[in-house]
């Protein structure tokens, strides 16, 4: 039988500290009615000032660990999806594996913005099929509050931060796992989601500090307008390529950046929102953790079942953007 990658256990970390929109209403132009309306979300959750990405990553990194029963010297790679790394190098995920004491594993760090795990889980996927390893962990984190300028009520709404983490294993097809992956990018995106200094084009300088070049910046009408269709677009894509509908769906989970990309993508999957993971107003837009997150409580809430059709999808920054299909293999 062909080996296929299964996800054989699922785990999450968020920070403590809790910014509701009434917070925000205190710190720029904005209200909670105004929040709500237009992104669905009511609070996040942000790092406490020593916390770093890897911080976040390990955690959740820790709960796929003791929920497995792994020992970490078996793992053979960590791939940490972030835009948030602790460093330029070195990578998040060796300062994660250090701190996991996975000294047999190699680990990188992958950059997609918000379709970040979607590209860490297709290559994690690969590294499994490949048959040369047979335990690798997949994380998404991001401190998105460490880019997030407080000033812009246009972004200082959205973003929160988090960790979400898979282990994937090898599988008989029998028994489900991964199925398919589709995976694009546009880079004539770039000029609508970015953060403009900190990078070799723009080393930190006083300069960069001063036009608060060191924050998100995102064109919110071209970003909403590309991810309604995007993301809607790659999740029919990837069932119609299967020989599936949504109608076959036991769940649907969408990236998390905006309930409205999320009612777009459900309308034209014709699916019914209890076949639909949303966790979006208890912690905003995470970016590369929101995937993992969502699963990792809808399987802590026993909304899946061994066998269960699930779709993932995302639309990030780049433009990047992209979908999984599996069958949940867990009990």
């Amino acid at each position: 039988m062909k080996i296929r990658a299964g996800i054989t256990a699922v785990g999450h970390y968020v920070p403590e500290r809790i910014l509701t929109n009434f917070d925000l209403e205190k710190m720029v132009d904005t209200n909670d009615e105004w929040i709500r309306s237009r992104t669905g979300i009511i609070e996040r959750r942000i790092c406490a000032a020593d916390q770093a990405t890897s911080d976040l990553a390990v955690e959740a990194a820790r709960s796929v660990i003791q929920q497995s029963g792994l020992d970490v010297q078996t793992i053979d790679a960590i791939i940490v999806a972030t835009v948030t790394p602790d460093h330029f190098f070195p990578s998040t995920g060796n300062i994660v594996q250090e701190k996991l004491g996975a000294h047999k594993a190699f680990s990188y760090d992958l950059a997609a913005a918000c379709s970040g795990f979607l590209y860490a889980l297709h290559m994690g996927m690969i590294l499994i099929e490949s048959g040369r390893h047979k335990k690798v962990i997949v994380i998404g984190a991001d401190k998105m509050s460490s880019i997030v300028n407080y000033k812009d009520r246009n972004t200082c709404v959205l973003f929160g931060d988090a960790a979400g983490a898979v282990l994937l294993e090898p599988i008989d097809e029998a028994d489900g796992g991964i199925l398919d992956s589709m995976l694009f990018a546009d880079g004539s995106g770039a000029e609508y989601l970015y953060m403009k200094a900190g990078g070799s084009k723009h080393p930190p300088t006083m300069e960069t500090l001063a036009n608060d070049w060191h924050f998100v910046y995102q064109d919110g009408k071209s970003v909403f307008k590309f991810a309604v269709q995007k993301m809607a677009d790659v999740a029919e894509e990837i069932l119609t390529r299967n020989g599936f509908s949504g109608k076959d769906l036991k769940m649907f989970i969408p990236h998390q950046a905006n309930l409205r990309i999320i009612d777009a993508a459900v309308r034209r999957l014709k699916i019914d929102y209890d076949q639909v993971m949303i966790n979006i107003s208890r912690y905003g837009n995470t970016t590369a953790a929101t995937i993992p997150l969502a699963l990792s409580e809808a399987y802590q809430m026993k909304k899946l079942e061994k066998g269960d059709l699930v779709v993932f999808a995302a639309f990030g920054g780049g433009f990047t953007w992209g979908s999984s299909l599996l069958r949940w293999s867990l009990p």
